[in-house]
């Protein structure tokens, strides 16, 4: 009888403490949608509000959203914080990494930038996105060869994908490469025929 008592009391603080986890979830359900109906309206300020009571640093969602709606009110630096909290959450995800791009990109910090699109390729190597994108971080620096790197990424798992073949492209083109850089003009052109920057490079690495 005292074993099935204490388990009645087990059970019964078990399911109070159910029900106050499902409460605080409805009520961060209902905050989210108020959310979501006030960045529709563009308050951002009201949009950030309605979260903000539930905020913890080691939550990933709040943060994630945080992060987001401040970028929307273009106040990059809250935007740069809240995002970075969200990845010191959850290391592992890609998400929050993507999502901190954006204000830093807008800050001109293009080393923190890098080191983030850096950061998701060391988690998944074939991320396209992050491939083609640091591809143009380096393109941009001229350094044409390592470009081609995450150029030739997007092209092996995109094989008929004009950005990547228009890329990877002019990078062969720089690094020297002229035969590899035509095949990879005239497969752009098939993509996007009359393309003039593609029938540009294509007349120089026939030359």
């Amino acid at each position: 009888m005292e074993f099935l008592k204490r388990f009645t009391v087990f059970a019964m603080l078990g399911l109070s403490v159910f029900e106050v986890s499902a409460q605080n979830n409805a009520a961060l359900q209902k905050a989210f949608q108020n959310s979501y109906n006030e960045e529709s309206k563009k308050n951002y300020a009201e949009a950030i509000s309605d979260v903000m009571p539930f905020y913890a640093e080691n939550n990933y969602e709040i943060n994630l959203r945080i992060g987001w709606l401040y970028y929307l009110a273009k106040n990059y630096t809250a935007s740069q914080n809240y995002y970075t909290r969200a990845i010191n959450a959850r290391p592992n995800a890609v998400e929050a990494k993507f999502g901190l791009i954006k204000p830093l990109s807008l800050l001109s910090s293009w080393e923190k930038v890098m080191e983030q699109y850096n950061n998701i390729l060391k988690i998944d190597p074939q991320n396209t996105q992050a491939n083609y994108w640091a591809g143009i971080i380096i393109y941009n620096r001229k350094q044409y060869a390592a470009a081609s790197k995450y150029f030739a990424k997007v092209v092996a798992l995109y094989p008929f994908d004009y950005d990547g073949n228009h890329m990877l492209g002019w990078s062969l083109l720089f690094s020297g490469r002229k035969p590899e850089a035509k095949a990879c003009f005239e497969r752009a052109l098939l993509i996007k025929p009359g393309d003039t920057s593609s029938i540009d490079g294509l007349n120089r690495a026939a030359k």
